[in-house]
């Protein structure tokens, strides 16, 4: 999972005007960066161009995804990412990067600011530290745990199932469980049966 670049643009009547980017390109050949830097500059401000007011896109481009927020405002960013970043990290990025940015730079610079003009530091911060999606958004980092007590949950009854043995049969084996509890297993076994995700 790779965060490359992200950009803030302002739409405007034909053309997005860049306003601020930060670029993560250490995965490519030091002779490809200014040439990708470029197509990335590019693509991004079309896409701007492209997308609707108050709308938020996804756009796929060979193996990158492009994913652009267009605020009714025109307040516009676009992050492109690999295919298996999670979407939803990508669009809470851009949503806090539009709401920082609005509050500290004013709104009369966004039609005619230019990157040497706008001062904005926090892209480069907000780059990197979004580089890891599990550690950077709390519901990710959440959903990676569940995902983690699963396996090992999954692993523990595996290896308390030794020789191939199925619970069913151990349940119809076992001496200690009375015939009730018995039918209330084999009854819960099968009002699950429709639920079963393995």
């Amino acid at each position: 999972m790779k965060l490359y670049s992200i950009s803030i643009h302002h739409k405007g009547g034909t053309k997005a005007n860049l306003l601020k980017s930060a670029y993560d390109l250490s995965s490519f050949s030091f002779f490809q960066r200014s040439s990708v830097q470029e197509f990335m500059t590019f693509t991004s401000a079309l896409i701007v161009e492209r997308t609707s007011q108050g709308s938020r896109a996804s756009v796929k481009e060979q193996e990158y995804l492009c994913h652009v927020y267009v605020r009714n405002d025109n307040l516009s960013a676009v992050v492109i990412a690999d295919t298996e970043y999670p979407q939803r990290v990508c669009f809470t990025l851009l949503d806090k990067v539009l709401e920082e940015f609005s509050r500290q730079v004013d709104s009369i610079e966004w039609p005619s600011g230019n990157p040497d003009t706008i001062n904005y530091k926090a892209l480069d911060i907000h780059l990197s530290k979004y580089q890891n999606p599990r550690e950077a958004d709390a519901m990710t980092k959440v959903q990676a745990e569940l995902d983690e007590t699963t396996i090992i949950l999954h692993n523990t009854m595996e290896s308390l199932l030794e020789r191939g043995e199925k619970l069913d049969d151990l349940v119809a084996k076992s001496e200690h469980l009375g015939n009730q509890s018995k039918a209330f297993y084999k009854t819960a076994r099968k009002q699950n049966s429709c639920c079963e995700i393995m």
